[in-house]
């Protein structure tokens, strides 16, 4: 179920960190078209965190019929992009990997959750860990993640927290 929409307007104070990492989070997924396409959705974010969820489909199916590593690690990937860029700064991957520990299977709801180990300066080490609605571990992934400037929202448009 997702969390409830987080709206921290009040006159003309900022929105708290995990208002803001909500708010950010929404954006990165509203403008990723390959998320999109893979069905995967926002079930919670904050500051320095993110949970994401999608349920496997036959298209996502490799060769064995078990999910696709390729859209595991996808999953896993937008779960640090949500979680790394929730301080409205642009920040991107630059090195990542994950371990499979089981396969995901047909129909499964997959759900991934990240959250910042730690930063310093640009540089911010992030874990994911892939789990199937019965809460057990499909994958771990550790992912880098460097600031490269500029702001997440337009912050020329009015800001509409959790919408």
């Amino acid at each position: 179920m997702p969390m409830p929409k987080p709206d921290d307007r009040q006159g003309a104070a900022a929105p708290s960190p995990d208002a803001l990492g909500w708010s950010c989070a929404r954006t990165m997924l509203d403008r990723d078209r390959v998320s999109r396409s893979l069905g995967i959705a926002l079930v919670d974010a904050g500051a320095g965190r993110a949970t994401l969820e999608m349920t496997i489909r036959d298209d996502m199916l490799n060769g064995f019929g078990t999910c696709h590593g390729g859209v595991l690690f996808t999953l896993a990937d937008m779960a640090l992009a949500c979680a790394c860029n929730s301080g409205n700064e642009r920040s991107v991957a630059h090195h990542c990997s994950i371990i499979y520990l089981r396969p995901g299977e047909a129909g499964e709801r997959l759900i991934a959750t990240a959250v910042e180990r730690g930063k310093v300066g640009r540089v911010g080490i992030y874990d994911v860990s892939l789990k199937d609605s019965r809460g057990r571990i499909i994958g771990e992934f550790l992912g880098h993640a460097r600031t490269i400037g500029g702001p997440v929202l337009d912050e020329s448009a009015p800001r509409e927290i959790g919408a």
